[in-house]
């Protein structure tokens, strides 16, 4: 008689939980085995907004806990950023609710950002959302993030100027600081096909009133797709770009990382020295990409300042006389030819 394999996974006994349409099941299939391999049977966060994404995430965490035996939150962030955002949170609950899917609302009680509005929600989200999950011991949050996301990051940062970082793919596992790890399961998911799975299930979802606002940047590269569509450039071949510079950025990272053991000491958290030979030793690319990386690090935030402040950073530090400089939450200063990188001590409103 044979041995058993005793690595076989063995899930939790429960009856239809698995969705009964052909093609849902594939796509929840798709999710479930690409969860297993990060999640496994470990906690984990769900971030829920309302929209047809999230809510087709709420949909499969729900299912997959429910055979796996996790232990899942899904929660809902409240911006406040705009009138009506708490009743908007409450909808959401109720849609869930119905579903028997338990959520909690968290709400942002600090000041309301009035400038840059979309990336301060968007920090302020993630803000919110790690916080909770280190008070809960979670270590995984999982995000809504679609290929359609995916696209339009690309041709956002096309359009500001990015480097090789910034155009290259988001990742499906990235660490967003040292307790909290950021699961993406469905960038190789279309937008339209996550609509119909929650159609098909909620039979509803809320619809962002930001999304028709021209002012966004992102509203209005979803117009500038339509016309590029036409012209030729269809999703295929966006992705194989996107896929491409993706390549070319893991080459130069392996670089990069040996730059930051060459040059660079973290004394401990909270600050980092750094050889000025880095500057005049490397390529331009590997010392932004090394800049980029340490002031992540050091402020403890997953997105580093914006491209044209890191590069006039290192232009300044290039100079005989720099002053001492803050940005994206860190000191920065210079002293017998090392540059000392440490966290700015900021009050933050809860």
């Amino acid at each position: 008689m044979k041995r058993k394999n005793l690595a076989v996974r063995k899930k939790v006994k429960n009856k239809n939980t698995a969705p009964q349409d052909k093609k849902i099941l594939d796509f929840y299939k798709k999710f479930e085995s690409y969860i297993f391999k990060k999640i496994k049977r470990k906690s984990f966060a769900a971030a829920v907004s309302g929209g047809a994404d999230s809510l087709c995430l709420a949909y499969f965490s729900k299912i997959y806990s429910s055979e796996n035996g996790n232990k899942i939150c899904v929660l809902i962030v409240d911006h406040g950023l705009r009138k009506g955002s708490n009743k908007e949170a409450l909808k959401v609950q109720k849609i869930l609710k119905k579903k028997n899917i338990k959520s909690e609302i968290l709400r942002w009680k600090g000041e309301v950002p009035t400038k840059n509005i979309q990336k301060n929600a968007r920090d302020l989200r993630y803000l919110l959302l790690s916080k909770y999950c280190l008070k809960k011991n979670i270590k995984y949050l999982i995000t809504g993030h679609h290929e359609d996301d995916q696209i339009e990051n690309f041709f956002i940062r096309l359009l500001r100027g990015s480097g090789l970082s910034g155009l290259s793919a988001m990742s499906t596992n990235v660490k967003y600081n040292n307790s909290l790890k950021i699961i993406r399961p469905f960038l190789s998911f279309k937008k339209k096909d996550l609509q119909n799975v929650t159609l098909n299930y909620f039979k509803t979802y809320i619809k962002d009133p930001s999304n028709k606002q021209k002012k966004f940047l992102r509203v209005r590269v979803r117009e500038y797709r339509k016309t590029m569509e036409k012209e030729g450039l269809d999703t295929k071949k966006i992705i194989k770009t996107v896929a491409n510079l993706t390549s070319a950025n893991e080459a130069l990272s392996f670089y990069k990382n040996k730059a930051l053991h060459k040059y660079s000491s973290f004394i401990s958290k909270n600050k980092c020295l750094i050889n000025k030979k880095l500057l005049s030793d490397e390529a331009g690319e590997i010392v932004f990409k090394s800049f980029s990386e340490i002031l992540s690090n050091i402020s403890g935030t997953y997105y580093p300042p914006r491209s044209k402040k890191i590069i006039s950073l290192i232009e300044r530090l290039k100079e005989k006389h720099f002053n001492k400089s803050t940005l994206g939450g860190c000191i920065i200063e210079e002293k017998d030819n090392l540059i000392s990188i440490s966290k700015e001590n900021r009050k933050v409103s809860r």
